[in-house]
């Protein structure tokens, strides 16, 4: 915004005041007294109201800007630490297993970014080769086919998010149809199985089940296992949960000389 106003170098730069003021101020020194009004204004218009009093002391629009530097990026020993979390954290970016590739280019992003605020040089072919080397396994072909044809030194890390996800949707594709294909084969051979051994249709009319001794069903459809199940489940729990008691008895007498009783527990 100051930048569209023309107002930014003179923000960034500030003005002198002569000394002593004259006292008819030149057309030049009012229109840069104007301007940098103009361009405190501004600042202070972008503030809400729990940060708008620490520039409330300002009188140029410079005082204001570095105020809300030291403010917000800190001096320079607080650059230079935070400027370290940040690499490792850009160096050990990784992307998750279940991340998309919209997330984990966010996830990029937002920490190449956050450098440059505190004035980290990012160079292009930095970013695409750790975005290549922090891949999933499943886009290692897609990562050797990148790195084949394209040049990381002028290729942009736009081209690159829109190959990524290009080929995202169609490894999710690929993995749908597989997935599909299992379960069809799967439900196909259930059908198979119970059409076999069911007592509605198919061959499975004249097997016998061994625990019942009928025919046309397996153990699932068997309510006579099933009863007799459930019975020997009651049992077994009303005798776990009976009390139980144990004694055991020694004697005390004392043995002839030499003689010891072992307490074995």
């Amino acid at each position: 915004m100051l930048k569209s106003q023309e107002l930014w170098d003179l923000v960034e730069r500030g003005y002198v005041e002569p000394n002593p003021v004259p006292a008819q101020p030149s057309d030049q020194l009012w229109e840069t007294r104007e301007k940098d009004a103009k361009a405190l204004f501004l600042i202070q218009s972008a503030l809400d109201n729990e940060i708008s009093p620490r520039i409330a002391t300002a009188t140029t629009s410079n005082q204001a800007w570095e105020t809300l530097k030291q403010e917000y990026l800190g001096d320079k020993k607080v650059i230079t630490v935070k400027l370290q979390t940040l690499r490792l954290e850009f160096k050990i970016l990784a992307m998750k297993d279940k991340e998309s590739m919209q997330e984990y280019m966010s996830r990029v992003s937002g920490v190449v970014n956050h450098m440059k605020t505190y004035g980290e040089n990012v160079n292009n072919e930095t970013v695409m080769s750790k975005v290549l080397r922090s891949l999933t396994k499943i886009f290692d072909h897609v990562v050797a086919a990148i790195e084949e044809s394209k040049d990381l030194s002028t290729y942009t890390f736009d081209k690159l998010m829109s190959s990524l996800l290009a080929h995202e949707v169609w490894i999710s594709r690929s993995y749908e149809k597989v997935e599909e294909k299992t379960f069809q084969a799967k439900r196909e051979s259930f059908h198979k199985g119970k059409s076999e051994y069911s007592g509605g249709r198919g061959r499975g009319n004249n097997i016998m089940y061994k625990y019942c001794k009928k025919l046309g069903h397996i153990e699932v459809d068997c309510w006579t296992k099933q009863r007799d199940d459930q019975k020997q489940a009651n049992f077994t729990e009303e005798v776990e949960e009976g009390s139980k008691l144990f004694m055991t008895q020694y004697s005390t007498d004392d043995g002839p000389d030499g003689v010891w009783f072992m307490d074995s527990g």
